[in-house]
């Protein structure tokens, strides 16, 4: 007989092993990963390339993310219509996809297709047109969709942390760019940043899918073997930030109902050592519904429909974040409480095995399933050459963090997240919140115009 009445019992987990990535370098510099995934007859090429956010020169904000919107309207041999149209007849999907640290050119379509699948995605990443009548357009688009996210609490109070957290360093922008360095771009500032950065010396091709890992390797040897190498820029310097103590950033937004929230602060590399006890501490802290600052500011105090807080984990260290909205006469307590949470997770409260094990069962039951496609697992392949992982990284990831005890997670979020200096962003009606802010202890309030 069977009792409805109450959730079945957990059982074992899945075992979850990471296919074996075969690699090889072409003559011309190019790094090549295969990977067999035989349970459908799909192949997902990724072609990571040196070309993040954080390589856009100083003034051209936005140029990484702009190269990468104009890769596929067109090509030397084809136009923007005549290279959708041979996508459209491999029943392909191809997107880009800039981050902070690199750019990914994807494309999915059935293995039978990989030939010229791979001929499609080297002309559109190394052989792009970049008319400048596509660059005038695209380039307008983003205008106006940054003049539109004006209105946009979140983008306001994104763009802002970035800004007041790191300065000068590459990561203070967002990858958009803004409206001014959009409007000061010239077709031949996306020429030359293409020809310095969508290198193949520089780059790594994924493929994964329906055939042998040899043949993958063969076929992309034949497609990509004969593009020319060519020589980056150096690297714009990684300045550090250039303030102490706590900051109160304040964007006004009159007129607002609601407060939009983000605290936080400098986080840590996608290598740093104690990369497991924080992940386990951030689910406990913010990154799960059941989570500390969820269940304080939804479920407690009703502040809000929703609270979270993450690591952006990156070649350098990125932010760690709480973000949240919330009514405008509780911006104060709202603020006051994550702060609180953070401090508590360092010590006076720290984390109890209940809390720990649910923890650890959210990032661990289930965690097979982000391997199912072979997109996913060229999307995973991708992060070990970005971040120069082992192989084994996922391998090992649900040992870890079973490993995990209760001390690490305090030790880890007590170095990690100092609540000395952090970074109080608030995008709402000055007029209401800036008293309150003023006699918080958040720290100086600086006024922030109303910018993207």
């Amino acid at each position: 007989m069977i009792d409805r009445s109450r959730l079945p019992p957990l059982g074992p987990d899945a075992g979850f092993r990471f296919p074996p990535v075969v690699r090889t370098r072409l003559a011309n510099g190019l790094r090549v990963c295969a990977v067999e995934h035989r349970d459908v007859p799909v192949l997902s090429l990724v072609l990571v390339l040196p070309a993040g956010s954080a390589t856009d020169p100083e003034g051209r904000e936005g140029l990484a993310a702009l190269t990468a919107d104009l890769i596929d309207e067109g090509t030397r041999t084809r136009s923007s219509e005549a290279l959708h149209d041979a996508l459209a007849r491999l029943g392909a999907q191809l997107d880009t996809e800039p981050g902070p640290d690199a750019t990914a050119v994807t494309l999915t379509t059935l293995s039978r297709f990989t030939d010229p699948a791979l001929a499609l995605l080297r002309e559109v990443a190394f052989e792009p047109a970049l008319a400048p009548d596509e660059f005038a357009r695209v380039r307008d688009l983003r205008c106006s969709r940054l003049a539109q996210l004006k209105d946009s609490a979140g983008a306001l109070a994104e763009r802002a942390f970035s800004t007041h957290l790191y300065g000068r360093h590459p990561y203070a922008h967002l990858s958009v760019g803004t409206l001014a360095s959009l409007q000061s771009m010239e077709p031949g500032d996306v020429h030359r940043f293409h020809g310095s950065h969508y290198v193949p010396n520089e780059a790594v091709l994924i493929a994964v899918g329906d055939l042998r890992a040899e043949a993958l390797l063969e076929a992309v040897r034949r497609a990509f073997d004969w593009v020319p190498p060519a020589a980056r820029p150096p690297a714009r310097p990684i300045l550090p930030p250039d303030y102490e103590g706590r900051r109160v950033v304040l964007v006004d937004k009159p007129g607002a109902p609601q407060s939009e929230l983000r605290i936080g602060r400098m986080g840590v590399t996608r290598t740093a050592p104690d990369y497991h006890p924080l992940v386990v501490g951030n689910a406990v802290l913010g990154g799960q519904f059941v989570s500390r600052i969820n269940t304080n500011l939804r479920e407690q105090k009703g502040l809000t429909y929703g609270a979270r807080s993450g690591f952006d984990f990156r070649r350098s260290a990125g932010p760690f974040i709480v973000q949240t909205s919330v009514q405008t006469d509780a911006t104060v307590e709202a603020a006051l409480e994550i702060v609180r949470e953070i401090t508590e997770m360092q010590g006076p409260r720290p984390i109890t095995p209940e809390e720990l094990g649910l923890a650890r069962a959210s990032l661990t039951r289930g965690y097979a399933r982000s391997f199912e496609t072979a997109g996913q697992v060229a999307r995973a392949v991708a992060q070990l050459e970005i971040y120069e992982l082992a192989d084994s990284w996922f391998d090992d990831f649900v040992r870890q963090v079973r490993l995990v005890e209760a001390e690490a997670v305090t030790s880890a979020m007590a170095r990690r997240l100092p609540t000395s200096d952090l970074l109080t962003v608030v995008v709402g009606d000055r007029e209401q919140v800036e008293p309150g802010l003023r006699e918080s202890g958040l720290g100086p309030l600086v006024l922030e115009p109303a910018v993207v």
